[in-house]
């Protein structure tokens, strides 16, 4: 539900501006699906949860790029293939109970932050992210990388790149640190990570329209921790370091005249 209401405060947020300064038809192309990825952070157990995607332009231009792994953002500023704007995600929460250890919870977070982009080329696609969560983790945590795509306007989107993944010491804390207290709880040793790279990945996109209203959209994702993360009592002993994911859905196509 959450990830429904951020991507509805997209086309509210997007149009909203579009409608002032842009007299073209708004065109919007939403829809559901399903992804199977990792029950918690640093889990060796997959879990299917839904997925959403959802993209806006005008007129008859093509929709905007995006990364199945992007955070959802406002491209608030745009030129010469450079970009910036505000980000925002939802880690969702991880108890104690899908863990099987004593470790403690983690609330379901919002992070908050910003992205920056450049698009040297049609084909190449460099980003940056970094968010700070407000609650949950209390953490800074974000990722930077590159893509390269292959596209035909919006007939078919395919792109693959790698990441690096960062965080502090308070996010890495939450997630994969033991205090003494859990470590006397669930028998595991202390663990005290510190801020730093925690995870590499790759990251694979695709959209497919079948027809001007009809198309499908999936990703594939792989991240393995590294450092202090890949260390951890929790990642090594009750989780594994290497983390799947992947998802499936179908999307429609409609216009909002002008």
């Amino acid at each position: 539900m959450k990830t429904f209401l951020l991507a509805s405060a997209t086309i509210l947020f997007v149009c909203g501006p579009a409608v002032a300064q842009d007299h073209r038809d708004i065109r919007v192309r939403a829809g559901p699906g399903v992804e199977l990825k990792p029950k918690f952070i640093g889990s060796d157990e997959l879990e299917f949860g839904p997925l959403w995607d959802i993209d806006v332009a005008r007129g008859t231009d093509a929709f905007p790029f995006e990364a199945p792994d992007d955070s959802f953002g406002i491209r608030l500023f745009s030129k010469g293939g450079f970009t910036i704007g505000p980000a925002a995600n939802i880690e969702w929460k991880r108890k104690e109970s899908d863990v099987g250890a004593a470790v403690g919870n983690v609330k379901t977070t919002a992070e908050l932050g910003g992205f920056a982009e450049y698009l040297p080329s049609e084909t190449i696609r460099v980003r940056a992210e970094l968010r700070q969560g407000v609650n949950g983790h209390e953490g800074l945590v974000g990722w930077f990388g590159a893509d390269r795509i292959w596209r035909d306007g919006d007939r078919y989107v395919f792109s693959i790149g790698p990441r690096v993944l960062f965080s502090d010491a308070k996010y890495q804390r939450a997630y994969f640190g033991v205090d003494s207290d859990a470590a006397l709880a669930s028998g595991l040793p202390s663990y005290r990570p510190s801020g730093g790279i925690h995870a590499v990945a790759a990251a694979s996109g695709i959209s497919y329209q079948f027809n001007p209203r009809f198309g499908l959209f999936g990703f594939a994702r792989y991240e393995r921790f590294v450092g202090d993360a890949g260390r951890s009592p929790i990642v090594r002993d009750l989780g594994s370091r290497n983390q799947l994911s992947g998802g499936l859905g179908l999307n429609y196509t409609f216009t909002v005249k002008r």
